[in-house]
């Protein structure tokens, strides 16, 4: 019925791109910043009606974001957010900070100035999406950030593992961002940007570390549980 359509967020779409993509894009966009809530079952029908396309490119895109464990596929031809537990947040946590402490050292030796120039405008364009309280451009410009850093390694292999973790804790993020308010108490971004100026593999690990544990990272188990449940 037309009153029960899930809505998803409009992306923009090239000309050069393919239904089959743009279906599997705009799905990815959704799932990012939190627009499918976890746990409600999905059909591919359904789906294909929100994306205004036939059902053959929302298989398809369902296939691949399952693949990346963003989506549990259900006996019945539905699929699911998978539900978030207090174990599973733990772990993808952890996961997190581990490969982008990681993607982060390899990607040092191939910072240029410009890039650290780049990854100052985007803290810019954060700092007023903070203040205008826009949680889907945070979400999409600070997975911009850290993409565009790790990136700088040009033989890096991480991004498509980074990838599914963004992905599998896109849902629960925009729950929790809806009780705790904010991002960060302090912008780690910037300590980032400053570790990299300086060259400081040290600093830069710490504080990539320190931007993942902040925030929804540092969620207490009451916190967690109260969220959890809602």
């Amino acid at each position: 019925m037309p009153h029960s359509r899930l809505i998803l967020p409009e992306i923009s779409k090239s000309k050069k791109m393919t239904t089959q993509e743009y279906a599997y894009q705009r799905l990815r966009h959704s799932l990012m910043v939190g627009s499918i809530a976890p746990g409600i079952p999905l059909t591919i029908r359904g789906l294909a009606a929100s994306l205004e396309t036939s059902p053959t490119p929302v298989r398809e895109a369902i296939r691949r974001l399952s693949s990346k464990n963003a989506l549990t596929i259900l006996e019945n031809r539905r699929c699911v957010v998978p539900v978030m537990t207090k174990e599973r947040f733990a772990e993808l946590i952890k996961f997190r900070a581990a490969t982008e402490v990681f993607a982060a050292e390899r990607a040092l030796p191939f910072v240029s100035d410009k890039l650290i120039d780049t990854l100052e405008t985007i803290d810019f364009s954060m700092d007023k999406a903070v203040i205008a309280k826009d949680r889907e451009t945070l979400i999409i410009q600070n997975q911009d950030f850290h993409t565009s850093l790790y990136m700088a390694n040009p033989d890096q292999v991480i991004i498509p593992t980074i990838e599914s973790i963004w992905l599998q804790l896109g849902p629960f993020l925009k729950i929790a961002l809806q009780h705790i308010g904010v991002f960060y108490v302090v912008d780690r971004h910037k300590e980032i940007i400053i570790a990299l100026r300086s060259r400081n593999l040290s600093a830069l690990k710490q504080a990539i570390s320190n931007d993942i544990h902040d925030a929804v990272g540092q969620l207490d188990e009451e916190a967690l549980k109260k969220i959890l449940s809602s």
